[in-house]
């Protein structure tokens, strides 16, 4: 009987509340339903036997039944959201990273002769296409063999090819756990493919206007399919050095320096350009399309946030955004010394010098661009200095690079990676001895295995063009047609 009293009660006062509603002639301000809703809510605490609402339902009870709410939702619903967040970036961090090959290609032409365009076009774009396949056929499960605890970590192989269409629901696949890694296999195959393409591109720098183009494929291909991803297993694969602690953010000696050591053996062997040393004199051989050359290495910087950006592996704001600022900051500091210094040196300011400048401070922070704005400073400054005189050393001792690559990409990917050992993301295990180690044990290897592929692709093909070939330009005597119309090969 009293239940249904209280029952009737709250119809009337909800009758009369409507009625007030309909005959009130402004809004209302919702005070008469608040005022039933905690008296329904007071006599269904009555009635069941609990204490009233303003009694002990306060703000502790309220945080514990807040607390019970959230434990009963999903627990993965977030990562997920992080999941795709991060897959998302490392797939973006691969398409600009791919935009480099462009940079890469349009930096080469710009700096070196119009009859040889075809020749640095074609083998930039064959670069890309071998560097992805071989990553795919064999290099991925090089470079990241997984291995077992107690091996010496020095070389290991997965297996051949990359997981396929039958695998994508394959939850080791979607969200591999070997490496910590929050990102799809497949997302993380594209963004490290472009990597090991690109150590092939240094090459094609270094050999520029003179090499023929078969036995250049054939040692790319074997270098950036084999050597690249055995070297690279050393640290990012979980390898002997990545134990000792070495430091390599994103490649200054992986990716840079070792691309470097493969350019600098295949110009031992094939030698100075025609023309470029005389009498004991160098005699500067000059680029062709100077705008060309400045798109590509705004291009190459673009790409560079995806290169060193991506390889924070994850999309955390605080870390993505400060590597970016890092890495510009040193190429914005590299280009303005390296420029700076070859106007009071040699009398006029020099484009192709302030260019080299930036991608000696994109290269140089690329090791460690975890680390304090103080030391990204110095690494700008000490690269852009750098690439200057090794430019000049190089040319005194008639090692003909025409695009600067060895100044940019060895010089500063070493001073880079030895300057890691100082980088906040060291720790105590990336000290200058270790540092220096792993420079030394990569520099050897790859130099040594370079040489020797070499030699013997210049036994079997043969290596350098003909003297009339050069003379005539790459583009007529490899390919039969020439970049521009109408262009005088004489």
């Amino acid at each position: 009987m009293r239940t249904m009293l209280l029952k009737l009660t709250c119809v009337v006062a909800l009758v009369l509340s409507l009625g007030v509603t309909a005959s009130a002639s402004t809004s209302y301000d919702g005070q008469a339903l608040a005022a039933i809703e905690a008296a329904t809510l007071s006599i269904n605490d009555q009635e069941l036997g609990l204490p009233g609402v303003d009694q002990e339902f306060g703000e502790e009870a309220a945080e514990e039944v807040a607390e019970e709410a959230a434990a009963e939702e999903d627990p993965n619903a977030f990562d997920e959201a992080i999941f795709r967040t991060d897959n998302l970036w490392i797939l973006i961090a691969a398409f600009l990273v791919f935009i480099m090959h462009l940079g890469f290609a349009t930096l080469e032409t710009g700096l070196t002769q119009a009859k040889n365009t075809v020749n640095i076009l074609f083998k930039n774009t064959f670069i890309i296409c071998i560097g992805l396949l071989t990553y795919a056929i064999c290099g991925f499960n090089l470079m990241y063999p997984g291995f077992a605890d107690d091996s010496a970590k020095i070389f290991g192989f997965a297996g051949f090819g990359i997981p396929g269409i039958a695998e994508i629901g394959n939850p080791d696949y979607i969200n591999p756990t070997l490496y910590g890694l929050d990102m799809t296999t497949w997302a993380d195959f594209i963004f490290q493919g472009m990597f090991a393409a690109t150590a092939a591109t240094i090459i094609s720098g270094c050999v520029a206007e003179r090499i023929k183009l078969l036995p250049f494929l054939v040692f790319t291909t074997i270098y950036v399919g084999f050597l690249y991803p055995w070297l690279g297993s050393w640290k990012w694969g979980g390898g002997w050095l990545a134990d000792k602690g070495f430091v390599d953010f994103a490649g200054s000696t992986l990716v840079h320096s070792v691309g470097g050591w493969g350019g600098l053996a295949a110009i031992l062997v094939l030698g100075p350009r025609k023309g470029k040393y005389v009498d004991g004199k160098v005699r500067p051989i000059l680029p062709s399309n100077l705008p060309l050359a400045t798109i590509g290495v705004f291009l190459l910087w673009f790409g560079w946030f995806g290169f060193n950006g991506g390889s924070v592996l994850n999309a955390d704001p605080a870390s993505v955004s400060y590597v970016v600022t890092t890495t510009s900051i040193a190429a914005a500091i590299g280009g303005l010394v390296a420029g700076t210094i070859s106007w009071l040196v040699g009398g006029k300011p020099d484009l192709t010098m302030a260019l080299n400048g930036i991608l000696a401070g994109l290269v140089g922070i690329t090791a460690g661009p975890d680390t304090s704005l103080t030391l990204t400073c110095i690494i700008g400054v000490v690269c852009g200095v750098a690439v200057y005189f090794s430019v000049l050393a190089l040319d005194a001792i008639k090692i003909d690079d025409p695009v600067g690559a060895l100044s940019v990409h060895l010089t500063c990917g070493i001073i880079g990676t030895l300057f890691a050992a100082f980088s906040d993301n060291g720790g105590d295990g990336g000290s200058l001895g270790v540092q220096f180690l792993g420079v030394i044990s990569y520099g050897i290897v790859a130099f040594v295995f370079a040489l020797v592929l070499a030699l013997i692709v210049k036994a079997i093909f043969g290596f350098r063009v003909s003297e009339e070939e050069e003379t005539e330009g790459l583009d007529a005597g490899e390919h039969g047609m020439l970049a521009y119309h109408g262009l005088s090969i004489k």
